[in-house]
C-alpha cells in the first residue's frame, strides 16, 4: 500500500536586509565614466589594438617638437624654429585624425550597443553623461597638444633661451590648445553621435574638418589674389582650425597662417571668440537635447 504523501513545504528566512551602506551618488558616477572614457580615448584598459592609433598619433605629434629642440640645442639658436601657438596649427592633421578616431569610439559604441539607457538606470542624467563625455574626449585631446608644446618649452628651458620669453609663449600656447580642445571635441561628438556606427562617424568627422578647411583655405588664396584682403579674416570664420588661428593671432601674439598673413584685427578677433564660444556651447547643447531622445 502506497504511503500517503507529504507536504514538504518550508518557509526559509533568508535574510533580506536593506543596504545601509554608503551611496556615492551622481558625482561619484560621473567622475567615473570621466575617468573611463579618457582611459579609453588612449586605449588604456582596452585591447592592445585599441592602443596602437591613439598611441602612434601621441608620438607623431610629440615627434617633431623632439626634433625641433635637438636643433636648437645642439645648434645654440636664439629661438625655437616654431612659436607654440604655431604647432597645433602646423600638426592639425594629426589632431583631425585623433578625434575623428576617439569621437566615434566615445559614443558611437554606445549607441551601436545601446548601453546608454543602462548608464541613466543609474543615478545620473543626461547632463551627467554629456559632461563627463565631453569632458573626457577635450581632456585627451589637450594632452595630446599640450605634450609637444611641453617638450618645446623644456627644450627651451635647456638651450638657454629667455626665460621671461618663452614662459610667456608656453602659456599663450597653453591657452591655444586649451580652446581647440574645447572645439574640436564638441564637433566631433556632435558628428559621432548622431550615428552608431563607428565608421561612418570617423568618415563624418574627417569630411567635416577637411572640407571646412580646405574651402576656407581656397577662398582666402583667391581673395587674397585678388587683392580682396578685408574678406580673409571673415573667411576664417567657418572652419574651426581657422578659427583657433584667428583667436590666437588677435590676442595671443601669434603670427596668423591666413594667405599673407592677414589675420583679424582685435575687432574682428572679438567676432572670432564669440563663434568659437557659441559654437562649443552649441556643440554642448546639441549633445544634451540628443541624449534626452536616446533609449526612449
Amino acid at each position: 500500500m502506497a504511503e500517503p504523501l507529504v507536504d514538504q513545504t518550508r518557509i526559509h528566512n533568508i535574510g533580506y536586509r536593506a543596504y545601509d551602506g554608503p551611496r556615492l551618488g551622481r558625482a561619484y558616477a560621473r567622475r567615473s565614466l570621466y575617468s573611463q572614457s579618457l582611459r579609453g580615448a588612449y586605449g588604456l584598459g582596452r585591447s592592445v589594438k585599441s592602443k596602437v592609433l591613439p598611441m602612434l598619433l601621441f608620438v607623431v605629434m610629440c615627434l617633431p617638437a623632439g626634433i625641433m629642440v635637438a636643433v636648437a640645442v645642439f645648434a645654440k639658436s636664439k629661438e625655437l624654429p616654431l612659436d607654440y601657438t604655431r604647432y597645433a596649427i602646423v600638426l592639425q592633421a594629426v589632431i583631425s585624425l585623433y578625434i575623428a578616431s576617439q569621437a566615434p569610439q566615445a559614443v558611437s559604441r554606445d549607441l551601436r550597443f545601446k548601453t546608454v539607457p543602462l548608464y541613466f538606470s543609474r543615478p545620473i542624467e543626461t547632463s551627467d553623461y554629456v559632461r563627463a563625455k565631453y569632458a573626457a574626449l577635450a581632456s585627451a585631446l589637450f594632452v595630446l597638444t599640450t605634450a609637444p608644446l611641453i617638450v618645446l618649452y623644456v627644450g627651451a628651458l635647456l638651450a638657454k633661451l629667455d626665460f621671461a620669453d618663452q614662459t610667456k609663449g608656453f602659456a599663450q600656447g597653453l591657452v591655444s590648445v586649451a580652446l581647440l580642445s574645447l572645439l574640436f571635441a564638441g564637433i566631433g561628438l556632435v558628428i559621432a553621435s548622431v550615428t552608431p556606427r563607428r565608421g561612418f562617424g570617423i568618415a563624418a568627422v574627417i569630411a567635416v574638418l577637411t572640407i571646412t578647411y580646405g574651402a576656407v583655405s581656397t577662398l582666402q588664396a583667391i581673395a587674397d589674389v585678388q587683392d580682396s584682403t578685408g574678406a580673409i579674416a571673415w573667411i576664417g570664420l567657418f572652419s574651426p582650425i581657422t578659427l583657433i588661428d584667428g583667436v590666437q593671432s588677435a590676442f595671443l601674439g601669434a603670427t596668423s597662417a591666413f594667405p599673407g598673413g592677414h589675420g583679424p584685427g582685435t575687432a574682428e578677433g572679438l567676432v572670432y571668440v564669440l563663434v568659437t564660444l557659441g559654437l562649443i556651447a552649441g556643440a554642448y547643447g546639441l549633445l544634451i537635447r540628443r541624449y534626452k531622445k536616446v533609449g526612449l
